[in-house]
């Protein structure tokens, strides 16, 4: 089973500002840091182990919200992550990402699909990249065996949204397709407290 929440962890250069972690009862052969290009690994969002039946990418996804700087960064991001995972592909290996997308995909994956469309986490230009990145042979692991509306991963702390699930669900479990066929679940846990974030999680055979 993995979960998103070790053996290694990123620190940005910005302390308190994003960074990521991986706990882990399997010695992972290698853990390493970053995507290999500067401007994203400063900020400390990816943590990549290998397992050597597969490379697992713990990461967290810029937010666009704040400008459109950061949404152009975010997509650049996105950009150079569909690279390195498609390298990693080329290379013959699996891959499983895990991670904070900061988008829902489609409109089954947030509660107000309509008042969001020209937000930041539900833009038609991050949509699309989503559906890009599925293009490329990878699949939304939870999709595979959940269809039904009303699953997020994420609430509004400040509006009490989680009381009234009113969420997105931006968190997700990704595999290449052909490593996809060894998953046996996939799921989110609300009931999880803690955090305006809940875990997701997969079962791998």
């Amino acid at each position: 089973m993995l979960m998103a929440t070790g053996r290694g962890f990123t620190q940005p250069e910005r302390k308190g500002y994003s960074g990521v972690a991986l706990y882990t009862r399997q010695e992972p052969r290698s853990v390493s840091f970053g995507l290999g290009v500067e401007r994203f690994d400063t900020e400390g969002r990816t943590v990549v182990a290998d397992f050597d039946d597969f490379v697992f990418l713990g990461i967290y996804f810029p937010n666009g919200k704040r400008s459109k700087d950061r949404l152009l960064y975010k997509m650049e991001f996105y950009d150079s992550f569909l690279e390195y995972v498609d390298n990693l592909r080329k290379e013959g290996r699996n891959v499983v990402v895990c991670g904070d997308v900061n988008t829902a995909h489609k409109e089954i994956d947030l509660a107000r699909p309509k008042e969001n469309e020209k937000i930041s986490g539900f833009l038609p230009e991050e949509r699309a990249w989503m559906d890009t990145f599925l293009d490329h042979g990878y699949v939304d692991t939870f999709r595979q065996f959940n269809q039904e509306p009303g699953n997020y991963s994420w609430w509004d702390q400040m509006t009490r949204a989680r009381d009234r699930n009113v969420g997105w669900r931006i968190d997700y479990f990704f595999a290449d397709t052909d490593f996809a066929t060894n998953l046996t679940d996939a799921f989110i846990l609300p009931d999880v407290m803690g955090s305006d974030h809940c875990p997701v999680g997969i079962e791998i055979s």
